[in-house]
């Protein structure tokens, strides 16, 4: 449920909006960096040496690396999640919110989805 109270106004839709897009972009490019290749530059095979940072040994493929338009792709969704996340926190919003209630209203807003005008808990 958003975070009410008589002191404090429900959620705006923007910032209801703004919250879902970046839970949106950053599902995204959790996405679409889980699938791809490990290094950004291309890199030959190698194994990491025994006793290195972990104590079983590693082998790791020749990778072509991330293509431009990956490396633009990824780019692209982070600068939009930080342009989001930035939105968020400034918001006007939290100028009426108590400075002992701003962490608990920031959790109901990350748990809350815009339908119907309301906020609603997320499923």
């Amino acid at each position: 449920m958003s975070y009410h109270s008589h002191q404090n106004p429900r959620e705006p839709d923007d910032l209801l909006v703004a919250q879902q897009d970046l839970t949106q972009v950053r599902a995204a490019l959790a996405d679409l960096i889980k699938n791809l290749p490990y290094p950004v530059k291309p890199m030959e095979a190698w194994q990491r040496p025994d006793g290195y940072w972990q104590s079983t040994p590693r082998s790791y493929p020749d990778s072509p690396g991330w293509s431009e338009h990956e490396q633009k792709e990824v780019t692209t969704l982070r600068e939009r999640e930080r342009d989001l996340a930035a939105s968020i926190v400034t918001h006007a919003f939290w100028e009426h919110i108590a400075l002992t209630d701003l962490p608990e209203a920031r959790s109901q807003l990350k748990h809350t989805r815009r339908g119907d005008g309301e906020g609603r808990e997320a499923q």
